[in-house]
């Protein structure tokens, strides 16, 4: 039961960061790009970040009381609405939430209290994150990629297990250059740009996780997942052939399957 409560914060925090990070990224990179430009931007008093202010609502600004902030349970309380203005408050919050419970069951389930355990709990939370964040705004942010490549590296030398070290880094950049390939392949035909670095990097950090072995399943995965999404998409007539779709959430989505399907990786023991 305490496993499950600590899933619904975490996931409550999650929440947090898909939609305060994207907002933080996109305001240093205005900043950045004004100050190359020899223009200083106006400071701003407000502090905006993971902790500052504090939760409030989407749509009137009102910040959110202790009760209203709930996890799962507040949303159904609220009846998906905020009690000041009765703005719609979006399903993924709730669900996000459940999500980030039932992964923390499924965690203590595969490799029950331990630090591998704890490891791949911010290996899948961190793919929810991404696979979200791209959905929403078609970003896979490196602040989330690239740490959590290198913590998929010390892993595999931390953990007496499968991928060992020599398979995470022969995974991790045979993720990065078989889609960085497939990129340049694709543009080199079409002239067009058939996907974004991000997915090469998102790539090459389930490849550090579970080795070079799993990425051609993960990457059939995600195919199938993809087209099957573009296919919908079609037949409902939400989308066309030129409809960019982001690619990081089937990733995420291959990979989360390939690390409890693995054969190995739920055999994970703890540290030496």
């Amino acid at each position: 039961m305490l496993a499950f409560f600590a899933g619904l914060c975490a996931g409550s925090f999650l929440n947090v960061v898909i939609d305060r990070l994207p907002v933080m990224l996109s305001r240093r990179w205005r900043t950045d790009a004004l100050q190359a430009l020899d223009i200083h931007p106006p400071r701003s008093g407000a502090v905006f970040n993971l902790a500052l202010p504090r939760s409030h609502c989407f749509n009137c600004g009102v910040a959110i009381d202790v009760w209203q902030n709930i996890p799962v349970l507040s949303w159904f309380l609220l009846r998906g609405r905020c009690h000041a203005c009765q703005g719609r408050i979006p399903v993924r919050i709730p669900a996000v939430e459940a999500a980030g419970a039932i992964l923390m069951l499924a965690v203590v389930g595969a490799w029950s209290y331990t630090l591998a355990g704890l490891a791949f709990y911010v290996l899948l939370m961190a793919l929810l994150a991404l696979a979200v964040i791209d959905y929403e705004r078609q970003l896979l942010p490196d602040e989330i990629t690239l740490p959590l490549l290198w913590l998929g590296l010390l892993a595999a030398w931390a953990f007496e297990a499968t991928p060992t070290l020599a398979d995470a880094v022969i995974g991790a950049t045979a993720g990065y250059l078989s889609l960085w390939l497939v990129y340049w392949a694709f543009k080199l035909a079409t002239r067009r740009e058939g996907m974004g670095y991000g997915d090469f990097k998102l790539l090459a950090v389930l490849g550090a996780w579970i080795g070079w072995q799993a990425l051609p399943a993960v990457v059939l995965m995600a195919s199938l997942l993809g087209l099957a999404y573009a296919s919908i998409g079609l037949f409902r007539g939400t989308a066309t052939r030129t409809t960019p779709i982001p690619f990081g959430p089937f990733l995420a989505s291959g990979g989360s399957i390939a690390v409890f399907f693995s054969p190995h990786l739920p055999l994970l023991a703890p540290l030496h």
